[in-house]
């Protein structure tokens, strides 16, 4: 296996796609397990990638590179190594409602290999480029993640490299060993995916689901199937005022079974009604609520009944029940991310230090409307251009400020602290799907305390004493 050398000004294996760009030394890419254990032994610090669909920096190497005096140098003073995990890409054939994977396989790739075999793997990140092992390292979830949960509920066994060396392979039902320092904290009652996922009687898989690669290297997954739904349906409706759309939300959640429930507000429709590619909006549509159903014909007709009563205007509404339809519902709610990189991507050309800014937070059931309004106060007071979206099934939603100039950046990295507080005072998670990789530490802080942190760094140690695999991630 053949170390390469980092080429500091054009190696996109510096950077993920949160834009943050690091720094390291060399890189590798193993194709086995054996190689990985070659790449541990000599002690160098690694850095742990997969498809780098990330965007909190979490695949991103921190590491000072004498090679690259001209690069932001890193935090970590080490010479440090990139593990690019691409190569192993293996999938195997799925028998019994269980797929292994390497932890290079693509989420896409995955999906293509499922198809017309009657089962499915249920989790559904934005981006379907993702690699299975970086969907384990941060709990991905995604839409439908309303009915099934996040990958954590869709891994039966990992096996792993430890930064000694050892290899196990973990498998769902055992216990936490005893010498194992958890921490005393517990994981929020909410969708979440903010540092080590501490749960009473929890089985040890669940420790490294949501780690970030900071306990481990994970070289192969067993994947937990579903049987595919009989049927599939879909709803993207129109409602006159926000209100009326929250209003929409809480009787989706008591009086049906949806697996997705989505939101777009006012700013998000405008944004979208520029592209010349999606149908026309009507004028009056002024926020949007994408429901999915999933169950046998009778049961999904039966929902579909039901929204429909829900509903002020019927007629203000795109219903699909085949896989073409569903394909079109899908695209428009894909392109609301796309629009927004894109106007970032033009104004970075003023400023290139500009990113969006986009909130991660998830709240219990009961402060959906508190949390929106909390929202929508500090945004109004600040004049802030932004489109609010997401996961509002979980009362998970992507605040995206979209900034015009660096001071509108830096006033509101401040009110996104702001809100960081409010949330962990509801009970909430700073993170709900996207982890913390190494630009939302701080936000951790808030959430868990110096005390939390101190425990995980206990916990850390337990099992990487030297600090050596993906140093900078979670703390």
């Amino acid at each position: 296996m053949k170390i390469y050398p980092v080429q500091p000004e054009t190696d996109d294996h510096l950077q993920d796609e949160s834009r943050l760009r690091g720094a390291a030394d060399e890189i590798a890419f193993p194709e086995t397990e054996e190689e990985i254990f070659a790449l541990l032994a000599d002690g160098v610090p690694v850095t742990l990638q997969g498809a780098r669909t990330g965007i909190t920096g979490g695949a991103v190497p921190m590491f000072a590179c004498p090679a690259c005096p001209e690069q932001g140098r890193g935090e970590d003073p080490r010479r440090g190594r990139i593990i690019n995990l691409s190569k192993m890409n293996s999938i195997g054939e799925p028998e019994n409602g269980l797929l292994t994977v390497g932890p290079g396989a693509l989420l896409c790739d995955v999906r293509k290999k499922l198809e017309d075999t009657g089962v499915f793997f249920p989790p559904d990140p934005t981006e379907d480029t993702a690699s299975l092992g970086g969907m384990a390292a941060c709990n991905a979830s995604g839409a439908r993640s309303f009915k099934y949960g996040p990958t954590r509920n869709h891994i039966e066994a990992l096996r792993i490299v430890f930064a000694d060396g050892s290899v196990r392979e973990i498998r769902r039902g055992q216990p936490v060993p005893e010498e194992v320092p958890l921490p005393a904290y517990r994981a929020p009652n909410v969708k979440s995916a903010a540092g080590y996922h501490i749960t009473d009687g929890m089985d040890f898989l669940d420790l490294f689901i949501g780690a970030e690669g900071t306990l481990g290297v994970i070289t192969e997954l067993t994947l937990k199937l579903s049987p595919l739904p009989e049927a599939i349906w879909g709803l993207t409706a129109f409602l006159p005022t926000e209100k009326s759309a929250l209003e929409f939300v809480q009787k989706l959640r008591t009086e049906t079974a949806p697996a997705a429930i989505e939101f777009f507000d006012f700013n998000a429709l405008n944004l979208l009604r520029k592209n010349p590619d999606l149908p026309k909006l009507s004028p009056k549509a002024h926020t949007a609520i994408y429901v999915e159903f999933h169950g046998t014909t009778e049961t999904v007709e039966r929902s579909g009944s039901a929204v429909a009563r829900m509903l002020p205007d019927p007629d203000a509404a795109w219903a699909a029940m085949e896989p073409a339809e569903m394909e079109k519902l899908r695209l428009f709610r894909h392109a609301l991310p796309e629009a927004v990189n894109q106007l970032i991507a033009e104004r970075k050309r003023e400023y290139s230090e500009l990113t969006k800014l986009g909130t991660d937070m998830s709240v219990p059931d009961e402060r959906l409307e508190q949390i929106v309004t909390l929202y929508r106060q500090g945004l109004d007071r600040e004049e802030f251009e932004h489109v609010i979206f997401g996961h509002i099934g979980n009362n998970h939603l992507h605040v995206n400020i979209l900034p015009r100039n660096p001071d509108e950046y830096n006033r509101g990295k401040k009110l996104y602290f702001e809100w960081a507080k409010q949330v962990v005072k509801m009970d909430g998670s700073i993170s709900a799907e996207h982890g913390i990789g190494k630009l939302k530490r701080d936000f951790l802080q808030i959430m868990f305390g110096p005390d939390g942190i101190e425990q995980m760094r206990t916990l850390k140690a337990h099992f990487d004493p030297e600090v050596r695999l993906n140093p900078g991630n979670l703390f």
